[in-house]
């Protein structure tokens, strides 16, 4: 699945894009903010996740930012998958990225792509300590359902609390009309 936004291109990794990926991932207060991310992440690691099957249902994409004749240049991940009978939305951007919307417009994009894919409720957690993570989650429509819990973090090597989100994207009297009841959020065009 691709998905160009204004600034963004949010495409699947491919085996290639391995050192890239390793690149923009290897920083520990990234990595530690992450639940199933191994720290230190090793190139056996980014070839691992360059090289996962794609799932049409459940995408992993790269977030990359269009880099003129050199290309693209890889700023993160956002993905869906699926956790104890429910959809889960996570993210990262490599530490040079944060603040400057990336993960909202990429988060944004994710969105739009799961509505279309049909998926109706979706949930993200972040840690306590990440505040910045849960402030990008308000923005995009979700809500804080009032449970913290202990979530494991692979890179920290322990339960973290953490703070859990939810999102319906589709509204209770959603009738198939063309009206966006997710406030702007950007329709999927075919690629």
């Amino acid at each position: 699945m691709f998905f160009r936004s204004e600034r963004l291109f949010l495409r699947p990794a491919w085996p290639e894009d391995w050192q890239a990926l390793r690149a923009a991932i290897d920083d520990e207060a990234v990595v530690r903010q992450l639940a199933q991310v191994p720290w230190p992440y090793t190139d056996e690691d980014a070839k691992a996740f360059a090289s996962l099957r794609h799932d049409h249902y459940l995408p992993q994409c790269l977030i990359t930012r269009p880099h003129g004749v050199l290309g693209s240049q890889v700023l993160g991940c956002i993905g869906l998958r699926a956790e104890g009978g429910e959809v889960e939305l996570g993210y990262w951007l490599g530490r040079q990225h944060w603040g400057h919307g990336y993960a909202t417009e990429a988060a944004r994009s994710m969105l739009a792509m799961a509505r279309t894919m049909g998926h109706r409720r979706l949930f993200a957690a972040h840690f306590l300590d990440n505040p910045a993570s849960g402030r990008v989650l308000e923005r995009v429509g979700f809500r804080p359902e009032g449970e913290l819990l202990p979530r494991l973090s692979v890179a920290r090597g322990e339960f973290v609390p953490a703070r859990r989100y939810a999102l319906d994207l589709v509204a209770p009297d959603d009738t198939g009309s063309d009206e966006d009841p997710m406030g702007g959020m950007p329709k999927l065009v075919a690629a």
